[in-house]
């Protein structure tokens, strides 16, 4: 299992009020810059907030929500730091709660 490591807002905060886009790109370019791979992904409605273990929090997130999943525990605090307004987390995937890390809730 691989522990993941995320932030977590309203998809109208991190999508639109936030430059998060730019924050994002910057970070894959920086990535290729240093021969990196990508560890760290949106997800729109994630379906790991659907967990029981994430009730309280998802509570606490207006929906619907959106968050930045990674591998890398440094990069999502300071995501934090620099978002403010966001709740943190992590989980182990893939297990029995979430067989997918990157699951959406929304179907393509």
């Amino acid at each position: 299992m691989q522990t993941y490591y995320f932030v977590a807002a309203s998809r109208r905060f991190l999508l639109e009020e936030e430059p998060l886009t730019e924050v994002l790109k910057e970070r894959q370019r920086h990535y290729r810059e240093q021969e990196k791979n990508i560890d760290f992904w949106l997800v729109e409605a994630p379906a790991f907030l659907e967990a029981p273990e994430f009730a309280n929090l998802k509570q606490q997130i207006p929906q619907p929500a959106a968050a930045v999943v990674s591998t890398d525990a440094q990069f999502i605090r300071w995501l934090q730091l620099r978002l403010e307004y966001v709740a943190t987390g992590e989980f182990q995937a893939p297990s029995e709660q979430i067989a997918d890390p990157l699951a959406s809730l929304i179907s393509v």
